[in-house]
């Protein structure tokens, strides 16, 4: 069968199509032609610039997927968006590790500051003996520590109006973070004892805070300059972010070039404008992801070529720690099975898990529901509205981050025909915080 490669010009506007736009946004604006001029038949992987930075077969094409505000007539909420969020392409990956071209970013509206690693400094200042500037190549020279987790936005939710796993759950990625353990650069400035909140600023245009408390500060926390490898790219964070392994993704500052020690949370623009509600269950010192997991294949948007053996797949996490077990369901939740956890299984870390399955043709509904090392269980839609005391449609029509971590179950409906469809029911609204 002949593959022929897809123009750029398909790819935009396939990318268009996908976030629901009528037109790219200056960031993905290309002239005509360029876009018009035909790829070569044949890909010289024996190039020089292919020695010198690996490149992926021209039959592999997934990229991230487009989404939020990013189109010229959609309303600013903020000065000059620069650049749209994208999403983890989570059905065409394998294994734990998220490559970092194909890891979720989110939109900055401020743009994606080009920083030059060789004047970039970091500041430990506040309540401490000494208040320290450390430059990168001083940062280097600290015990280097690498650590696998994974980063989930809070706008991440099953959704009866997505289409895909992406749709759902693709505010998320899972890498190697390797840097320095703020413990150490807590010590060498020597933590007073009211101490008991580090403040972390961004060296972005909105100048990106977030409080996190002392405890964790001097537990996994990670100033990372590297990622899967290679220095953290720009839209990660160059040169230098924040890595908190199993908190909410907006902990993670990006950019980061100051830490202030502080005796108490600041409440900065993200932690005051959406984050705290009159509602007491939402845990105003609740910030580590519950257990969470999600069947990448099959789900939304693929088919199965016909009955006979299958292997059920999918992803588990928990920011609380090891993922310790995984049931699947074939039959919308009456009756589970215990799946095999495949590759590494580690703390606050994407884990694989696999299930043989063998499909007889009729319609199914599969679903998987994660156990962590705390003994917390993954809930159900129905469990997770009851716990808020809300109707289906009131949870669908509340923010995300006004209900904590959205980790309820996300059901995938196989047809007879093989196609594979959302199995939640339809609700009349959803309201997405990228929206």
């Amino acid at each position: 069968m002949q593959v022929k490669r897809p123009s750029r010009r398909r790819f935009l506007k396939k990318s268009v199509a996908v976030a629901g736009l009528a037109a790219s946004p200056p960031a993905l604006e290309v002239s005509a032609s360029a876009v018009e001029a035909p790829p070569p038949a044949v890909i010289d992987n024996n190039s020089l610039d292919a020695v010198l930075y690996g490149r992926r077969s021209r039959f592999v094409t997934i990229t991230r997927e487009i989404e939020g505000r990013s189109h010229s007539t959609t309303p600013r909420i903020r000065p000059t968006p620069q650049r749209p969020s994208a999403r983890t392409p989570l059905a065409e990956l394998v294994g734990g590790i998220t490559p970092t071209s194909l890891h979720f970013t989110t939109q900055h509206y401020y743009g994606i500051p080009d920083i030059n690693p060789d004047e970039h400094t970091l500041m430990i200042e506040g309540l401490v003996e000494r208040p320290l500037v450390f430059t990168m190549n001083e940062l280097r020279r600290f015990p280097v520590v690498s650590r696998i987790c994974f980063l989930e936005c809070i706008g991440n939710r099953p959704s009866p109006r997505a289409e895909t796993v992406t749709g759902t759950h693709g505010r998320m990625g899972c890498s190697e973070w390797t840097g320095v353990p703020l413990s150490l650069l807590l010590k060498a400035a020597g933590i007073k004892n009211s101490a008991q909140w580090v403040i972390a600023e961004a060296a972005s245009g909105g100048r990106h805070t977030k409080s996190v408390p002392m405890a964790k500060a001097l537990d996994d926390v990670l100033v990372a300059y590297g990622q899967n490898g290679e220095p953290v790219r720009p839209d990660h964070g160059f040169p230098l972010r924040l890595v908190v392994p199993g908190f909410e993704g907006i902990y993670n500052v990006k950019w980061l070039r100051r830490i202030k020690v502080v005796d108490q949370p600041y409440l900065s623009f993200q932690e005051h404008s959406r984050f705290l509600t009159p509602n007491q269950k939402t845990q105003q010192d609740s910030y580590e992801f519950g257990p969470s997991s999600v069947i990448t294949t099959p789900s939304g948007g693929q088919r199965l070529s016909g009955s006979g053996p299958q292997v059920i797949s999918g992803l588990a996490w928990s920011g609380a720690g090891v993922v310790t077990g995984v049931e699947v369901s074939t039959d919308g939740g009456r009756t589970y099975h215990q799946a095999e956890l495949a590759g590494p299984v580690l703390p606050k870390a994407h884990t694989r898990f696999v299930l043989p399955w063998h499909w007889n043709g009729e319609e199914a509904t599969l679903q998987s529901r994660c156990l962590d090392e705390k003994g917390q269980l993954q809930p159900s839609e129905a469990e997770y509205a009851r716990y808020w005391d809300l109707t289906r449609g009131q949870l669908y029509g509340t923010i995300q981050s006004q209900l904590g971590h959205c980790n309820w179950v996300q059901p995938w409906k196989v047809g007879r025909d093989g196609k594979v469809t959302n199995g939640l029911a339809p609700v009349d609204v959803v309201v997405d915080v990228h929206g």
